[in-house]
């Protein structure tokens, strides 16, 4: 979680919520947030935020880099290449998950902020080109295009969005010195080579990825309360879902630029079919019912700085994870549809479906309290499916896995079903009947 743009009261619209200050431990002299910020969005109309047309052109450049990570596993399918594969996605979530909380505050119609979002994207672009070859001759591109992503965004945070002695400058700043401490890692780690480089790599991910819990914390200095950040609901989650849009809509390309290039017969087809209907079933699964519950639950929360930062800056992604697999998996399978698996390739396939389950088990738990037992059961479904790998061509691997996401999604259809034929509130009239009666998600 990282924001560096105006800490402007929310005014969303909801009835009876005052103004008010945004508090940072610190000493009086900073600043009122409202005079923060030279680049902030207006917030004053009483609207929701949408996703602007700027965010979007922003996001094509990850489809790029969701699609390169996509074949980074697909040309190494050992453990040592899945944790590549996984280093690689992590370092592109995190760059598009900072500007996106700056985003949530900052101006897309100021040409400055334009600009700035264009240099990223710049930048990201070539860090993705890097990708294929990170861990070899494109080391330092890769690792420079990222650090000037994240210490170029805020350094103009600090210094120019940022007016002298307000809690935004100071908030970025602390940012700032975080991204340096990593930076001199991924740097380092740039130069040398093999195992040296994984290590120091290792390094710089744990600096950048436990910075955010401990709420950037610097010695000597006051810590920052997390609602010294202002999260404006319906844009941060808009933003999200359409991250899992970008990895659903890699899942759809990859799928048919495999078929294309290859013999079409009856197994082939069928095994397109099945790629597109599991794509489909994840789709379903995640906006069907868990974007808007999740949503409402973040617009509710007491606390909305640490829900957004645990429910989708951390767990979000390993629904992303799961949807790349599942993508990796179809390929394999639309290119040998009738022959066994080799041992790799089943685990890539069921750890697909598997993964992404498990992400919403976790974002469940964390927004909402509560265990979701059937996709959980249908995670543990999807591994079980692996053990038929030895003896099921892939065609029957994929079909028992759509098969596993169909049930998830009909027995919490049923279940629905019985609860209205019960006269029981649905989970998000429930919501409503506890924030009518004061009660606020942490």
């Amino acid at each position: 979680m990282a924001v560096g743009g105006d800490d402007h009261p929310r005014r969303n619209g909801r009835a009876g919520r005052a103004s008010r200050l945004l508090p940072l431990a610190r000493p009086p002299a900073l600043s009122s947030v409202a005079q923060t910020s030279r680049f902030h969005r207006d917030r004053d109309a009483g609207e929701e935020q949408r996703a602007t047309t700027l965010e979007l052109f922003y996001d094509l450049v990850f489809v790029f880099a969701v699609t390169q990570v996509s074949h980074l596993l697909l040309a190494d399918l050992s453990w040592d290449g899945a944790g590549e594969a996984t280093l690689v996605l992590l370092v592109a979530w995190w760059a598009w998950n900072y500007t996106t909380w700056v985003t949530n505050e900052l101006d897309p119609d100021s040409p400055v902020v334009r600009l700035l979002l264009m240099g990223i994207m710049l930048a990201t672009l070539l860090m993705a080109v890097a990708i294929p070859d990170a861990f070899g001759s494109r080391g330092l591109l890769f690792a420079c295009s990222y650090v000037t992503i994240q210490v170029g965004r805020h350094a103009f945070l600090t210094f120019a969005s940022a007016r002298a002695g307000t809690i935004e400058r100071e908030r970025a700043a602390y940012i700032l010195i975080w991204f340096f401490a990593s930076g001199a890692f991924w740097i380092a780690g740039a130069l040398v080579e093999d195992e040296a480089r994984v290590a120091l790599w290792l390094v710089a991910l744990g600096i950048d990825y436990v910075a955010p819990v401990v709420l950037y914390r610097v010695p000597g200095r006051p810590k920052l309360a997390p609602d010294t950040w202002d999260v404006e609901t319906a844009h941060f989650a808009e933003r999200f879902q359409l991250f899992v849009i970008i990895a659903l809509g890699e899942s759809i390309v990859l799928i048919g630029a495999t078929t294309s290039d290859l013999d079409i017969d009856a197994a082939r087809l069928t095994g397109l079919g099945l790629a597109f209907a599991g794509t489909a079933a994840l789709w379903w699964l995640y906006f069907d019912y868990v974007a808007p519950i999740a949503q409402r639950r973040l617009e509710l929360a007491e606390n909305r700085t640490l829900l957004a930062r645990d429910g989708y800056t951390y767990l979000h992604v390993l629904m992303i994870a799961g949807i790349i697999a599942w993508a990796v998996g179809d390929e394999l399978v639309i290119a040998h549809p009738t022959d066994e698996l080799p041992a790799a390739e089943v685990v890539v396939l069921v750890s697909g479906p598997a993964i992404y389950l498990l992400g919403h088990v976790l974002f469940r738990l964390r927004m909402a309290g509560t265990l979701s037992w059937k996709r959980l059961g249908g995670a543990l479904a999807c591994l079980a499916v692996g053990g038929l790998g030895p003896v099921a061509p892939g065609l029957v691997l994929s079909a028992l896995l759509v098969a596993v996401l169909v049930c998830v999604i009909v027995a919490e259809r049923i279940a629905e079903a019985r609860r209205r034929k019960r006269g029981e509130p649905s989970p998000r009239e429930l919501l409503e009947t506890e924030a009518a009666s004061g009660y606020s998600p942490r």
